[in-house]
């Protein structure tokens, strides 16, 4: 029957019959095969006349493999749930009886004690037997026997239940075993995580195809790798408690715990649009990412957790120390940082070809940062002028930084920035002093020279929370520009090539 071609003994009328695969029989009410009669004895035309109805049926059969494919694990999570409801009930109910205790319980409604019992004791194969069985049990006297009816209630209970569901669920065989053994022992099923390794990777694909940051990418599945362990091990539902708990768990500060929690809502408000499973599992639940009290900060200890900027002779210090220890690539960057204010990474990907002279003035045209704002083009402060020179000159690779930084997401100053930590450490600074501490000193020193708000954060690279800075001022031009950078002091210990340069 290759060609799925069939005729009936004694009939001269050729039949189409396609076999329906056990997995979806339940689907199409039991039946083994689908079967029609191509109303023809002619083999060429019963051949063309079974082709629309082997697709027809080919789609019926793959769409029923969806549907139970769609459905996903989550209804083995609703078994164990009312397995364990079962249980407590008669747990209950028989530790009454076995105490002798007279148990007050609502009387339940006469309408859903007719319907129980008609699906219990149906007249089917298993309801005659279960009718048979609680004939016998009703028949025993004395506590035996009630606690035997007990038992008998419950275990007719699950079972008809389990029935149900393989109906309305459609579940396979394999399926209803595997709900059977549930309803018996609800610790048999093992919570799993919605969070599972085929949801974070398109999850991963689909914020590439957004040029999402690598590096957030990795960062934010890291942290939902994390939760869903913390979810697996304790069995737990994805719901606020157990985000509260994984928070609580994780021993952090505010401000990390903020980043998991960003990762987390990132993750649902993409499952909740894009993945249609986790829309149905979690149709009218809240973001269980969101409203958390996370501890506050305040006084004292705020004040020693923020980062804190340097001072001149603090800056000059630690170039000091980096020039007369062999750091000469770090010194240089101190110098770059203290007269731009740029970013340790802006400056890192700094290239000869980035130095410019819009308007005849020699500017770092910084075409690479973390925020929009960041783009920007920045004169060249006087001091800086011998420095920048021979960097051109003995640029590697094209950049004014060398690094060997080997970072996978091409972070250049991923060495340098922890070069940086060692040598601050080293002169007795503390953990709320950080590379980027020298851009807030830029910062101070250009407000102190009373340099305009809005230009002193065109310098540096950020938004000045106003539409007509942001969106519709084309800013200032490069003589402005190289006016206020040039507000910038000397260091207290001036290097040589600054004294140099201001001869």
């Amino acid at each position: 029957m290759a060609d799925n071609l069939i005729k009936k003994k004694g009939e001269s009328t050729w039949y189409v019959k396609l076999a329906i695969p056990a997995d979806v029989r339940k689907a199409f009410g039991g039946k083994a095969a689908f079967i029609q009669s191509l109303k023809t004895g002619l083999r060429s035309e019963a051949m063309n006349r079974r082709l629309p109805l082997l697709a027809s049926w080919k789609a019926q059969i793959q769409a029923a493999r969806e549907k139970r494919t769609s459905r996903g694990d989550g209804w083995k999570e609703e078994i164990a749930t009312s397995a364990r409801a079962f249980d407590d009930v008669f747990r209950q109910l028989k530790t009454g009886v076995a105490l002798g205790e007279v148990r007050e319980v609502a009387p339940p409604d006469p309408a859903d004690i007719q319907e129980l019992h008609r699906l219990i004791f149906d007249d089917t194969e298993n309801g005659r037997r279960r009718r048979a069985e609680a004939n016998r049990v009703y028949a025993m006297p004395g506590l035996d026997g009630e606690m035997a009816l007990h038992n008998l209630a419950h275990q007719m209970l699950i079972e008809t239940f389990g029935e149900v569901v393989t109906s309305v669920q459609e579940l396979s065989p394999a399926e209803a075993g595997e709900m059977q053994g549930i309803l018996i022992d609800p610790k048999a099923h093992k919570q799993r995580s919605p969070i599972t390794k085929p949801r974070l990777a398109t999850f991963r694909e689909y914020r590439k195809g957004r040029n999402i940051a690598p590096k957030t990418i990795d960062q934010q599945e890291s942290k939902l790798e994390k939760l869903s362990a913390f979810l697996k091990v304790g069995e737990r539902n994805l719901d606020f408690d157990a985000v509260s708990a994984w928070l609580d768990s994780l021993k952090l500060a505010s401000k990390t715990l903020a980043q998991y929690l960003l990762a987390g809502s990132v993750f649902w408000r993409w499952a909740m649009k894009h993945d249609a499973r986790w829309r149905e599992d979690f149709k009218d639940r809240a973001n269980p990412f969101e409203n958390h009290d996370l501890p506050q900060v305040r006084g004292k200890a705020k004040t020693d957790a923020q980062r804190t900027d340097f001072n001149l002779e603090d800056i000059s210090k630690l170039h000091t120390a980096a020039s007369t220890e062999g750091h000469a690539i770090l010194a240089d960057l101190i110098l770059l940082g203290t007269y731009t204010g740029a970013r340790i990474e802006e400056l890192c990907q700094l290239k000869a070809e980035h130095v410019i002279e819009p308007d005849g003035i020699k500017s770092f045209d910084i075409v690479d940062s973390k925020t929009a704002a960041g783009i920007r083009v920045v004169p060249i402060h006087p001091a800086l002028s011998a420095l920048v020179n021979r960097l051109v000159e003995q640029s590697k690779g094209g950049y004014l930084v060398p690094s060997d930084s080997k970072n996978k997401y091409g972070i250049r100053s991923d060495a340098l920035s922890k070069a940086f930590g060692r040598l601050k450490k080293a002169q007795g600074f503390g953990p709320q002093q950080v590379f980027h501490s020298i851009r807030k000193t830029v910062v101070t020193q250009l407000d102190r020279a009373s340099v305009r708000w809005t230009l002193i954060a065109e310098l540096v690279g950020h938004e000045t929370g106003t539409t007509t800075m942001d969106v519709y001022s084309q800013g200032a031009t490069a003589a402005q520009k190289l006016e206020a950078i040039s507000k910038l002091p000397l260091l207290p210990i001036v290097p040589k090539a600054v004294q140099e340069t201001s001869e």
